[in-house]
Order: C-alpha cells, then structure tokens, then sequence
C-alpha cells in the first residue's frame, strides 16, 4: 500500500513566550520541523509528505526550505481549528494509508511509526500511547477523585487510517470534541487499535519541552 504523512504545523509561539511558531524554533541548531520531517524520510523513505502550514507562515517555510531536501513537498493551507488543518492536508493526499504527526513531535521512533502504519493497514486505525506514570485525580464540582491511571493512556501521534474511512469521517461537522483524528474517526462509529508509542516521543509546546528535546536528541 501507499503511504501518506500529513504534518500538521499550526502551533503558535504563546506558551513559549516567543513569536516565532514553536515549529519553527530552533532545536540542535535547526528548525524542530526539519527533525520531525527526516524521521518520517527515514522510516518512510517512499511516503508521500503533505505539510499543513497557516497561511501567514507560507512566506517563511518558502525561505527556510529554499534548496533543501524539503522543498518538494506538498503544502496546504491551515484552518482554523486542527480539524480544519488536516481536512485541508486530506484533500492532498493520494496514498492508501495516512499518518498525521503533529509538527513539534521531532522524537518519534522508526518502530513507533512503522508499528502504527503496519496495524492501520490491518485494523483501519491505529494511535501510538504510552502509559501514565503519574497519579490521576478528576474533578467534579469542588471536589477530586482519585482514578486508577490503569485505566488510561497518553495518545501520541503518527495516528494512522486507512484514508477512505478517514475522508469519510471527516465529512462530519466540526466538534469541540473532535481533539485529535482519532476522536473524529471513532464520533463516525469506527474503533481505534492501540500500539505501543516511544516515551520520548513528547510534544514540545514549553521552553521545559524545549531543554528535554535538545537533551534526549544528543542521546538518540
């Protein structure tokens, strides 16, 4: 089957106190987009790649990309909500199977991908967790309650989808919901498998973030 990768890169600067859009901040001397882009040519040299990108941050990916290894890739025009972004990045997509990786995951394993595009091919669906290490508490009303983190995990991305039931689920109306594709795919009746994800696979949206991905590139 062919594969697709939709990178979905419409993340502000805000919680890192700066103006850049934390895609494009510096990680190892280079934008942390260009990590997360060589990992998905690494263990996907042959997948087509579709990057998502606002509007007003065209001009800038157009600069940065100029005579790179990047510039041949395929480019759409954000939304205004995440759902929005990746409907547009669908729209580009001509593979059998798609991943869509949020742009500031630069850490995500080769297993963690091709695991989670292997089982998508067989299941329909499927989104890399990792477990909970800290303890959980819901709150309800004034008060807190202790739950057993057992019962839950962290969901990760690459999350992959064999593409026609995606387009088809995402054919529904917008939904506060809706926070990722896998709550868009299960809200059209279809269900999730779940495959292992990598512990350094983390999100970078805090200058914290930010210090722990500089450290654990250095050891990968």
């Amino acid at each position: 089957m062919k594969y697709s990768v939709i990178i979905v890169a419409g993340g502000k600067g805000s919680r890192m106190g700066s103006e850049t859009p934390k895609q494009f901040l510096p990680l190892n001397g280079e934008p942390i987009l260009f990590h997360t882009i060589r990992q998905f040519r690494k263990a996907l040299p042959e997948a087509e790649l579709v990057l998502v990108l606002p509007k007003q941050e065209m001009a800038r990916w157009k600069v940065l990309s100029f005579e790179t290894e990047f510039q041949s890739i395929k480019i759409a025009e954000g939304g205004l909500e995440r759902f929005h972004s990746v409907k547009a990045g669908l729209a580009l997509v001509s593979g059998e199977v798609v991943g869509i990786h949020d742009a500031v995951r630069p850490l995500v394993s080769k297993n963690c991908i091709l695991e989670s595009f292997e089982w998508a091919e067989k299941k329909g669906a499927a989104i890399p967790v990792v477990e909970l290490k800290d303890s959980l508490r819901a709150i309800e009303g004034q008060h807190s309650v202790a739950k057993d983190r057992k019962n839950f995990c962290l969901v990760q991305t690459p999350q992959c989808f064999q593409v026609e039931k995606l387009i088809a689920a995402y054919e529904q109306d917008f939904h506060p919901s809706f926070t990722d594709d896998a709550s868009v795919y299960e809200a059209a009746g279809n269900a999730v498998q779940l495959v292992a994800g990598n512990s350094e696979n983390i999100k970078i949206t805090t200058p914290a973030d930010l210090v722990i991905a500089e450290a654990l590139l250095k050891r990968l």
